[in-house]
This record gives structure tokens, sequence and C-alpha cells, in this order.
């Protein structure tokens, strides 16, 4: 029987990650639930691993459709970040691809149930805790991308 390589343990794993807001300053995070690959319980803005074949921007979309049920707009590509981290007792490394996609709030949609406990809506800076590692990460190595579409709000 063949073995199963996982993303990220056997291999570097490289995903696209989005940062979903509305135009008005408020971003989009939900809480992961048990089937989440990792970090259940945890925060996240969301992404998935890259599909072959796919682009990156061509990726981030299809994977906010899957989760969200939504379309999105690609309003910026942030630097690439890794994530080196332990998980279940084994080392993990994944590539981050980040996005700030812009999405109306009125269609978002949990189409992924199972991995999605709840959403919610949050300021930068604001968002609840514990976060994601990845997230976390994403979001320290990039937060001054962030500062024209937090100064939004209002």
């Amino acid at each position: 029987m063949a073995m199963k390589l996982k993303h990220g343990v056997d291999f570097v794993g490289i995903t696209t990650t989005f940062y979903c807001h509305d135009g008005r300053g408020n971003f989009l995070l939900h809480k992961r639930q048990e089937a989440s690959r990792d970090e259940r319980g945890a925060w996240d803005t969301g992404g998935g691993k890259l599909e072959h074949g796919m682009t990156l921007r061509e990726n981030v979309l299809k994977e906010i459709e899957e989760e969200y049920g939504v379309k999105g707009k690609i309003d910026a590509e942030l630097p690439r970040y890794e994530i080196f981290r332990e998980h279940e007792g084994k080392k993990t490394h994944w590539i981050a691809f980040p996005f700030i996609v812009r999405i109306d709030p009125k269609k978002v949609k949990n189409l992924e149930p199972h991995k999605i406990a709840e959403f919610g809506w949050f300021k930068f800076g604001k968002f609840p805790k514990p976060l994601h590692t990845g997230c976390a990460i994403g979001l320290k190595q990039n937060k001054k991308y962030f500062k024209r579409f937090v100064a939004r709000s209002g």
C-alpha cells in the first residue's frame, strides 16, 4: 500500500491565504472546527493549498468561493512568508502567498461547517484569540500593507 504524503510535513506545502475585508475596515475571520487540518479552535483568515495547474490568484479566489460561497476581488497581493512550527509532534513547513480580497459581507455563507465553527467581522488589530499560527505570522509580517484598507473604516 502506498503511503500518502502530507503537504507541509513530507514536503514543503504551498498555500494561498486570504484576508477578506468589506471595504469599511472590517476583516472576516473564522474559528476552526474539529475537521480542520490543524489548530482546531483557533481563529483564522482562511486559505488553502495550491492546486496543481492553478495560478496563485486563481487558487485564492477558488478557496474563498469554496469556504465562504462568495466571489472576491483581489485588492492586493502581499509578500510571501514562511511558517515553521511543530504540530502533533511533527515539524511542518509552509510557504504562504497572501492576498487582501474584498467580498460582500451579505453574501458570505459557511460552505464548510465541518471545518468552520463560526464567523466574525473584526477591526484590524482587534482580532479574537487564539489566532492560527500562520495567520498571526502573516498579519505581523505584512501589517504595513493593511493601512490603506484599515483607513477606509469610519
